[in-house]
């Protein structure tokens, strides 16, 4: 493999491995672009040593300062997304390179890469670009055991689909998902999406989405509670309830807005941290409703800000109409934050226990989740005891198991047995 073809850091994934490193599945990740979340996943397999892993991308996006589309600022993340790992970024020779765009992402190099790493197995974890199936042929083409992930737990998006577009997807992901010799699952919901689409169950691997939970817990040890309230213009002993996410129309955040209008719970006040399209009308909207003095609207809030932030909550609510996952749920957890979420978030099939950590309810339920505020915030030692039990569920589910997730997989795919 040429110098040239490729921008390597941490080492040329093609050369010879150490015979301690011969004894492990060298594993392939191929990625359409950087994501910050995925870092500390693949920083822990690395030091679990298990798999010998490689990652390439093809876009350097997220690890670049940049316009996100869909916070509609420049966002620079302060911490970086590609330490402690191996990995490589593959030229994007597209005409009109970019996401959400099946030709967006033409990696030819992929190609040279998988005929010439002496890899194991490929694991392709974004796979609706053009860069997909050039590494899904290159790995047919050797011989090579194919991965494929999922968070879905439903085949509906966000909006109403009708029953012809259901069908139609439904019959391509069964299609293409059976090009996977094993697949991986986020969450239970996924798993069992999986099974409803008629794969076997020893084809699939649950391999919990999460986040670095020893950061999170480090930095929350760390926030003064009252300063960050002061810096909100929020007294120390209001309870506030929080939306961290995108502020677009699919996260529910009006739906948010109008409960906690409705909610009308004493001394208590309502976060945004976030930012997107729907800012301006969420304003205004708080403005309408007569509540603007107690809504806060924080803006995009980098890596190193979050921990403070959910800190500084009494409850994390994602009301998303679409969420496949939603890793906030992960880390407002993690700092003892009870959470609301949707039935439609991800996360609530394995972290979320109605009562004991968290509440579940209807997307799009105005009034119940106008019931839950009533209910838990003016309610200081119910908030205590269920942040007490959303931080220790999160105790069991962390890149620990993701990386046990992901060895159990590459060991199934290479050798047909766990």
């Amino acid at each position: 493999m040429s110098q040239g073809a490729f921008a390597v850091e941490g080492g040329d994934p093609s050369s010879a491995a150490s015979p301690a490193a011969a004894r492990r599945p060298r594993l392939l990740i191929v990625g359409s672009h950087v994501v910050q979340y995925s870092s500390s996943a693949f920083r822990r397999m690395a030091l679990d040593g298990r798999v010998d892993l490689t990652v390439a991308y093809c876009s350097m996006q997220g690890a670049e300062p940049g316009v996100d589309p869909d916070f509609g600022v420049k966002v620079s993340w302060d911490t970086s997304p590609l330490d402690g790992y191996s990995w490589v970024a593959v030229p994007n020779r597209s005409p009109r390179p970019g996401l959400g765009r099946f030709f967006g992402l033409i990696n030819p190099g992929l190609w040279a890469l998988i005929r010439d790493g002496k890899f194991d197995a490929v694991f392709i974890s974004g796979y609706f670009y053009a860069s997909a199936w050039i590494a899904i042929a290159a790995a047919k083409w050797r011989g090579l055991p194919i991965l494929f992930t999922t968070e879905a737990h439903s085949l509906r998006s966000w909006s109403a689909q009708s029953k012809w577009r259901l069908w139609l997807k439904k019959f391509y992901m069964r299609r293409f998902l059976s090009l996977a010799k094993v697949l991986l699952t986020m969450s239970s919901g996924s798993f069992q999406q999986l099974v409803a689409l008629g794969f076997p169950e020893n084809r699939i691997v649950l391999s919990p989405y999460s986040v670095d939970n020893d950061w999170w817990a480090q930095e929350a040890a760390k926030v003064d509670r009252e300063a960050i309230r002061a810096e909100w213009r929020i007294p120390a002993g209001a309870t506030v309830a929080l939306f961290c996410a995108k502020l677009q129309p699919w996260k529910g955040p009006a739906d948010l807005l109008e409960a906690f209008a409705r909610a009308r719970v004493p001394d208590s006040y309502l976060v945004f941290a976030g930012d997107g399209i729907l800012r301006s009308s969420l304003e205004q909207k708080a403005a309408d409703l007569g509540i603007a003095d107690r809504v806060r609207f924080l803006g995009f809030m980098n890596q190193s800000q979050l921990p403070s932030v959910y800190c500084a909550s009494d409850l994390l609510v994602l009301p998303s109409h679409y969420e496949p996952f939603g890793l906030v749920v992960n880390e407002a957890m993690i700092c003892g934050l009870p959470v609301a979420v949707s039935d439609r978030v991800g996360a609530r099939f394995d972290l979320v226990r109605q009562c004991e950590n968290g509440y579940v309810f209807p997307a799009g339920g105005v009034e119940e989740l106008a019931a839950t505020l009533r209910e838990i915030l003016p309610d200081a030692e119910k908030r205590t005891r269920m942040g007490a039990a959303a931080r220790q569920r999160m105790t069991t589910w962390s890149p620990r198991e993701y990386t046990d997730g992901v060895v159990k997989a590459v060991k199934l795919a290479v050798c047909g047995h766990c």
